[in-house]
């Protein structure tokens, strides 16, 4: 906890990607055959669902079918159990996905960086 803190501000500053800004690197460099990701719920869904933007993600297809199913089997939340497993399974992934692109711009700018040292040296 706080490691990437420590990074951001003291050590590693110039290397450390800014997570509010777009990254510097494609994010198929290196994956050829990996895919685009893709929103499944459209524009139109999700404004008619009145969801928020913050929960405007690649998850709100999950979130819509939970939101039906709660207002189908109301009051009887229980019964829509596996709609929120899905959505908050799904939650969890996108976090992980994120952490691990996060994870790949830092080491691909220390790569970066370190190139550049020894090209400067030779």
């Amino acid at each position: 906890m706080g490691a990437h803190l420590v990074r951001r501000y003291i050590t590693e500053s110039d290397t450390e990607p800014d997570p509010a800004k777009k990254y510097e690197f494609d994010s198929l460099y290196g994956f050829p055959e990996r895919k685009e990701r893709e929103m499944v719920a459209t524009q139109e869904q999700m404004c008619a669902a009145r969801l928020p933007l913050e929960q405007r993600d690649y998850c709100a297809h999950h979130l819509l079918r939970f939101m039906k199913c709660k207002r189908d089997h109301w009051p009887n939340l229980l019964a829509c159990s596996n709609q929120k497993h899905d959505w908050d399974l799904c939650e969890h992934q996108d976090y992980v996905m994120r952490m691990k692109e996060y994870e790949r711009e830092r080491r691909l700018q220390l790569r970066k960086k370190r190139i550049q040292g020894q090209a400067e040296a030779a």
